[in-house]
């Protein structure tokens, strides 16, 4: 599959873990069944913080915690929304061929799937989907600060309104 050019981007400063929680709120919110969303950053960055907030705006079941042990948790909607399939690839080597048992093939029409550390792992799944760079201060563990690139890849995402996300 070719690769995607990004349609649509945004860049936010985030200052701490319940900002990282409030975008993800405003996040799901421009989120709808079939969506893939990547997120890459260093560990402790903040992404199980971003996807807690996700699950919270979804309206779904189920604390939101890092499913680094189980690879996936699905977390079904508590309303009419889709369901939270949060899958952590940190420990998986290889591409979307060790991640088939996962069924992410399956899941994606109906669910809303986020993939901690999916690049390069995952993008076959679909061309159109978002992905989250969270970039913290390296070597400084005291530092709140995160800086967050939102890139819309694919048609999905044409015109989106990213630069909503930093309201």
């Amino acid at each position: 599959m070719e690769a995607a050019a990004p349609h649509s981007t945004a860049e936010l400063t985030v200052t701490s873990p319940e900002q990282m929680r409030d975008l993800g709120r405003r996040l799901a919110k421009l989120l709808r069944a079939g969506d893939l969303v990547l997120l890459s950053g260093e560990l402790g960055a903040g992404k199980t913080t971003l996807t807690r907030g996700l699950g919270e705006g979804l309206g779904v079941r189920g604390a939101v915690t890092s499913p680094t042990f189980v690879i996936a948790r699905v977390h079904p909607s508590l309303g009419d929304g889709p369901p939270l399939v949060h899958v952590d690839a940190y420990r998986l080597s290889g591409g979307l061929d060790e991640m088939e048992d996962l069924d992410l093939d399956v899941s994606l029409p109906e669910s809303v799937v986020v993939v901690e550390w999916g690049e390069g792992k995952v993008e076959e799944l679909t061309e159109d989907r978002l992905h989250v760079v969270i970039h913290r201060a390296v070597g400084d563990t005291t530092d709140e600060v995160r800086h967050v690139t939102v890139r819309g890849m694919g048609a999905r995402w044409d015109g989106a309104e990213l630069g909503s996300l930093s309201a």
